[in-house]
């Protein structure tokens, strides 16, 4: 669970070099492509360019590079050449990449074109949310912390947490202890120690929480149809505060890094 200082620095490595990745999709004009058109623009680019590995491919029998959730889909969206993005629309896509043995995971909710104020505003308050928990985290400080600053300011915007989903620890392997809810009391849940390494994830719905899956399958939807939006981004517990190891290279944190 606690990573040493070398190993740190690989998963900084890994993180970066997928920041990349975002950073190129940044600039794709996503109306008209296809969402597999973009997991095959991924796997080039990790495997070729950055000489890494896409560690979703074959976890869990997953075939793909990534997973891509159109509008109502919560999570595990499989990409396809049948899902050609349209104007207005909004999409998830959620990748991870492993360098040297360790692994990176990060997610990032796009705008297709022009998109309609209430989806727009759903996905800017999703990655608010996220951010409130990527705030909390410092040594000394629990897990419920993290999951109270997600659900509190989702709430207060008028949006529902997911929960049968959360972040996980990561390192060598993509799901490793503690799972990390987006919602919980302060105060309560495991106390965060200096090198722990873990992704904060939420998902917010327009509408109620609950999901719709279907057996053995991989796409999970919203109940009522609304849409679902999530960000996602690996964070180290630091001596001070927290390092977000998925940064880009132009985003802006909106909250202080230690």
């Amino acid at each position: 669970m606690i990573k040493r200082s070398a190993e740190l620095i690989l998963m900084a490595e890994a993180g970066a070099l997928l920041a990349k990745v975002f950073d190129a999709l940044d600039t794709r004009v996503l109306a008209g492509t296809s969402t597999m058109a973009l997991n095959d623009f991924v796997e080039r680019m990790i495997v070729d360019e950055l000489q890494a590995r896409p560690a979703s491919k074959g976890q869990y029998d997953f075939p793909y590079v990534l997973n891509a959730s159109i509008d109502d889909v919560v999570c595990h969206g499989m990409p396809s050449h049948d899902d050609v993005l349209r104007d207005g629309q909004i999409v998830n896509l959620d990748i991870t990449l492993e360098k040297h043995g360790y692994i990176a995971d990060s997610s990032t909710t796009y705008l297709v074109g022009d998109v309609a104020y209430p989806a727009r505003r759903l996905v800017s308050s999703t990655y608010q949310a996220m951010w409130k928990g990527i705030a909390a985290v410092r040594p000394g400080a629990r897990l419920g912390d993290i999951g109270h600053a997600i659900a509190h300011y989702a709430k207060a915007q008028g949006y529902s947490v997911v929960r049968e989903y959360c972040g996980h620890g990561i390192g060598q392997q993509m799901h490793e202890d503690p799972q990390i809810l987006h919602y919980g009391r302060p105060g309560t849940g495991l106390q965060l120690e200096e090198g722990m390494v873990f992704t904060i994830e939420p998902m917010l719905n327009q509408g109620k929480a609950a999901i719709r899956a279907i057996p053995d399958a991989w796409p999970v939807y919203t109940r009522d149809g609304k849409l679902s939006a999530q960000f996602e981004h690996t964070v180290a517990v630091t001596r001070t505060g927290v390092q977000v190891l998925t940064l880009r290279p132009n985003e802006t944190p909106l909250c202080v890094l230690g």
